[in-house]
């Protein structure tokens, strides 16, 4: 007698046919199951079937996933795979076009199983799609379809990339470098291209040779943004694949064809949003250009004599010397350490030991001597204005060239490797060729101004500091697209309203309330938890769309997960990427909501345990997972947002009973508080309230006080 534990309740469907309700034992055998169902259908050959998914993903039931069939699933009375590739081996063969077409669009869907793929692999047909590409005789059609199945059947990794011919590698290569052909062949060629340079340095090596870079930079000029990505991916993964020499040289061709700018202009400025995909891979772009200021940026300047002449071009940049050559040895380091003093050295003996530390290294000094020559006459008036003021409001040039060229590289995350997931990339670095050079100058600029407001002392430093760089990372966060309007930005942030916008953030994090106040506080939280709790409920109810993490691919699949209306299963499936919100009926795997044991969250998560070392702080801060069943099965999530990561696992808190504990449920708890205080404590003693709104009043004669904010984003 099997144990209720090994029972699953599930419908079985078959075209023509009632379907058939079961109690399906775990422990019985596949075939077993699947003669029992035929027999009542008087289905000869129970061989020849096989069960699968009836909705979403149609995946083939087998011994090693039939656990995660769940109660109330639907599967369907199918061809066994075996029969399916057989027949669909068969069909790809045939003389007529027409048969040849179906079966390959067939056999483009069906291959996204594994099971299927082993079977179809197994009799050598992803040899017969290579012939039939290198042959090259198809219709458009055909051959899209052709090579959409071949890249489904290599995307399961049962087939090594390293085994294509070079005959093959040219045709596919041919297919991205023609100037007209069927842009879905297009596509699906450079998507089999992106994959090839993934996969070993050798075909990296092929591919380079054989694609055309020229071509390949044209098809992000089209207007077909499928093809643009597709492009796009294909350079990101040249980028990434290559050794530094091949990185140098592939940014060189890049930089002749202007292609950060033709980025900037055509699509960054011409689309109304930039989709995920495209976002990520100029999150790469950017990543991998900036990062080659990692060298400069570990690299201590070891000795004074090393960069003698960048340093004496600084002190020489700004003070006004007479010849030198008449002057003794000692009265010629005594001049020079006055000034190396009044630049803003702390070691004005010997300046190079202000440049031993790395980060930022010599970065530090380039962003000096670049600022210097490009801007000279801010360079001077920075200098001689801090070098006669009063020595302890002086604000010290190098020292703080120093810093902020260290905050600038931890802004713009220099020296760190991409992130799978990554898409936080700046519109103003495709508008500028040296975008850390060119923010240095406006922001020390900004500094000195900051300086100056926070009438500030050396012992201020490091709060000016902190000023500066809340200044840059807010005016970033606004996504500026032009360092003139970065510059506008950053310079209106002034001191006086970083301390306004800190007050407004700070006023639901007051801790002097007076005890009444406080108790009322306490008395109110109840009530504004449960409005939390109903709202992430709702969220989770309204579901959300998470992105499938691959090693190999950057072609990233999608799943939705969403709870049910009543608060009880937990929906999930994968998707397509245009779906905005899938039905429940479209999501063809549950979890009960009892069956749930924990949330975990960070290096604690089971997929994040598996890449151990290899996951970045990013990826980490998002990722979270609930473990289910006795077994203490998984599902792993990394959210797109810090927003999401916060509200799902509040929400999975909530239905686990325990308490929320995100930074997101705090700050909108002490936004709420704080309001509901504020309204409550409304002197509104023999203050009429009329029972209707005031009239309108009439407008102005002119309204030449309006101020025109267009003005302030040019």
């Amino acid at each position: 007698m099997p144990q209720q534990k090994d029972i699953v309740k599930i419908a079985i469907q078959m075209p023509g046919a009632y379907p058939q309700l079961i109690q399906l034992d775990q422990k019985k055998p596949l075939t077993a199951v699947i003669k029992e169902v035929c027999d009542k259908w008087n289905l000869p050959g129970p061989d020849n079937y096989a069960l699968q998914y009836a909705d979403g993903v149609q995946t083939y039931i087998t011994e090693s996933n039939r656990l995660d069939i769940k109660n109330g699933s639907i599967l369907r009375l199918t061809k066994a795979p075996g029969r399916c590739a057989e027949d669909l081996y068969k069909g790809i063969q045939s003389s007529d076009s027409g048969v040849r077409c179906d079966s390959l669009k067939l056999l483009a869907d069906v291959s996204t199983d594994i099971t299927f793929a082993q079977e179809f692999i197994s009799r050598d047909g992803h040899s017969l799609l290579v012939k039939i590409v290198e042959d090259a005789h198809e219709a458009p059609l055909i051959m899209t379809h052709t090579l959409t199945a071949f890249m489904e059947l290599m995307d399961h990794g049962i087939v090594s990339w390293e085994n294509l011919s070079s005959v093959f590698i040219k045709k596919i290569a041919s297919f991205g470098n023609a100037k007209v052909l069927d842009t879905s062949i297009q596509q699906v060629s450079l998507a089999i291209l992106e994959s090839m340079v993934l996969s070993s340095s050798s075909l990296f090596n092929e591919v380079k040779h054989e694609i055309t870079l020229e071509r390949l930079v044209s098809h992000l000029q089209v207007t077909n943004q499928q093809l643009q990505t597709k492009a796009m991916a294909l350079l990101m993964a040249m980028l990434l694949a290559g050794g530094e020499a091949d990185r140098q040289e592939l940014f060189e061709f890049l930089e002749k064809r202007n292609l950060r700018q033709y980025i900037h202009k055509n699509i960054i400025h011409s689309s109304s949003s930039v989709g995920d995909e495209m976002a990520h891979y100029l999150y790469v772009l950017q990543t991998v250009r900036l990062n080659h200021l990692e060298a400069r940026m570990r690299t201590p300047l070891d000795s004074y004599n090393q960069q003698r002449d960048m340093l004496h071009g600084l002190r020489q940049a700004a003070f006004e010397t007479e010849s030198e050559s008449g002057l003794s040895n000692e009265r010629r380091r005594s001049l020079c350490a006055k000034e190396f003093k009044k630049l803003g050295f702390s070691n004005n003996s010997n300046p190079g030991l202000d440049l031993s530390r790395c980060p930022p290294g010599l970065l530090a000094l380039d962003t000096m001597a670049y600022f210097a020559s490009r801007y000279p006459d801010a360079y001077s008036r920075f200098v001689l204005e801090n070098s006669s003021r009063e020595d302890k409001h002086e604000c010290p040039f190098a020292r703080s060239s120093i810093q902020l060229t260290l905050i600038l590289c931890e802004i713009l995350r220099i020296g760190e490797p991409p992130s799978e997931t990554g898409s936080d990339y700046h519109p103003i670095f495709f508008a500028q060729d040296r975008l850390l050079e060119e923010l240095f100058c406006i922001c020390i600029q900004l500094l000195n101004k900051t300086w100056k407001e926070m009438r500030a002392t050396q012992e201020d430093f490091d709060k000016v500091m902190q000023v500066v760089r809340e200044q840059i990372t807010r005016t970033l966060s606004s996504k500026p697209t032009s360092l003139e309007l970065f510059k506008n930005k950053v310079n209106v942030l002034n001191y006086s309203e970083i301390l306004k916008l800190r007050q407004t953030e700070r006023l639901h994090q007051e801790e002097t309330l007076a005890p009444p106040v406080l108790e009322l506080k306490e008395r109110l939280k109840p009530e504004l938890l449960e409005l939390i709790r109903q709202q992430r409920l709702n969220r989770l109810c309204h579901g959300t769309l998470f992105r499938k993490i691959s090693s190999r691919r950057r072609q990233d699949k999608l799943w939705y997960c969403r709870l049910s209306p009543n608060h009880k299963v937990l929906h999930y499936g994968d998707v397509e990427e245009e779906t905005e919100m899938p039905s429940i009926e479209a999501l063809q795997e549950k979890i009960p909501v009892a069956d749930i044991k924990s949330v975990v969250t960070g290096k604690d998560c089971p997929h994040m345990k598996e890449n151990k070392g290899k996951q970045t702080k990013e990826v980490l801060d998002l990722a979270f997972s609930i473990t289910y069943d006795v077994e203490e099965y998984s599902l792993n999530f990394i959210a797109s947002s810090r927003t999401d990561f916060c509200l799902w696992t509040d929400g999975l808190n909530v239905l686990l009973g325990k308490e929320m504990s995100s930074e997101s449920m705090r700050s909108e708890l002490e936004i709420l508080l704080s309001m509901e205080i504020k309204l409550r404590l409304l002197d509104l003693e023999n203050v009429p309230i009329p029972d209707t709104a005031p009239p309108i009043p009439k407008p102005p004669s002119n309204f030449n006080f309006c101020y025109d904010f267009s003005q302030a984003e040019q």
